[in-house]
């Protein structure tokens, strides 16, 4: 990788965080009523699930270009988790001072949810750690055992699946009990966290696919079913969370219900996005695939629907739709961050595939992925 193209790779999460951080830091400061305050803190912290795509991104990048340390093997895993405790005990906080007003009450249980989704970022980088083993493992013969002795230990091989499995876990359990009418707050409140927290438990679970791939490719145990189940899973989901929301925009008969319908069509997306890096993985896993390189234009696409609906939205000027088209703008600036993720995956895996594994017996085993 080009050493100016990785610095660009790097700095468009960064970028991105900034702009969702500085936008929820002006509508939390120029903006009146209680939509302004929850649209503000939920773009404000979903600028920290773009701080644990840049960890994800630096984490393969240093790899990729011969500079990767033992400080950054352990740091950007720590950033991540660092970034995700901060989130979630924000979020917590918020809801700790029940009765509060219901600004807070859906704020606090969609930045818990964003919380949520940072952890499994986070797994994402804590695979990546050994991301360059995937290239070497690529050459290997098809049904070759698994690596002895393995590049993770068993302790990590069950944890890093497991962490984005339980958050994912935590957060439907949550969205089930708002939905079903507990857990405090009015009711329209609770259709509004529930319906969000759906959305972001199908980013969650989509990302327990992701860390899977990465994992099981690393240590070799990646199987041909895999190439089809985990890209169909997060097709399924995001497919499910944009039909979800136009059911809801369908029969609404509440203006409070349109703005959570959006915001699961832009989670919906985003799931989407987590589907091409998914889908990338599969696609040039020990054999060729001329079309991988046009995976990338995946993220470019959900971030563009998701910036074309909030304009739709601001220039519909409905007020009960003007949280979803500030929120949308951060959905969008995530699924960037997801293009320089699947981008740098791309160039990381050799992109079309590369030589067989035949070829790559002729030169040593030295082929791309």
């Amino acid at each position: 990788m080009n050493y100016r193209i990785s610095v660009l790779f790097r700095a468009i999460p960064l970028l991105m965080s900034a702009v969702s951080a500085a936008l929820g830091g002006y509508v939390l400061a120029h903006a009146s009523g209680p939509s302004a305050r929850v649209a503000g803190l939920v773009l404000v912290f979903l600028a920290s699930i773009c701080l644990c795509l840049f960890a994800t991104a630096a984490t393969i990048i240093r790899q990729l270009i011969d500079r990767y340390t033992a400080l950054d093997r352990m740091m950007y895993p720590v950033l991540g988790f660092a970034v995700s405790g901060v989130t979630i005990g924000y979020g917590l906080s918020l809801l700790a001072g029940t009765p509060g007003p219901p600004a807070d009450f859906i704020a606090g249980h969609v930045v818990f949810g964003l919380g949520m989704i940072c952890v499994c970022v986070s797994c994402v980088a804590s695979a990546s750690t050994r991301f360059v083993q995937i290239t070497k493992n690529s050459a290997l013969p098809e049904g070759s055992p698994p690596l002895t002795p393995a590049p993770f230990g068993p302790l990590t091989v069950r944890t890093l699946p497991a962490l984005p499995a339980l958050a994912s876990l935590a957060t439907w359990a949550w969205a089930i009990v708002l939905l079903a009418g507990g857990g405090g707050g009015g009711e329209d409140e609770r259709f509004t966290a529930g319906h969000v927290m759906v959305g972001l438990a199908l980013v969650c679970t989509s990302l327990i696919g992701l860390v899977a791939s990465i994992l099981r490719q690393i240590q070799n145990t990646y199987i041909p079913r895999e190439r089809v189940v985990w890209p169909t899973a997060a097709a399924a989901l995001g497919a499910m969370g944009v039909v979800w929301a136009l059911v809801l925009i369908s029969v609404h008969t509440r203006s409070s219900q349109l703005a959570a319908a959006y915001v699961l069509i832009g989670l919906g997306l985003i799931c989407w996005s987590i589907l091409s890096k998914v889908l990338l993985l599969a696609l040039v896993w020990r054999r060729r695939a001329p079309l991988a390189n046009r995976v990338p234009l995946i993220p470019v696409g959900t971030a563009l629907l998701c910036l074309f609906l909030s304009t739709f939205l601001f220039e519909s000027a409905d007020p009960s739709v003007i949280i979803a088209a500030r929120v949308l703008v951060g959905l969008g600036g995530v699924c960037f961050s997801l293009f320089s993720i699947v981008s740098i995956l791309e160039s990381g895996t050799g992109g079309s595939g590369g030589t067989d594994p035949e070829e790559a017996d002729a030169v040593g085993g030295q082929a791309p992925l």
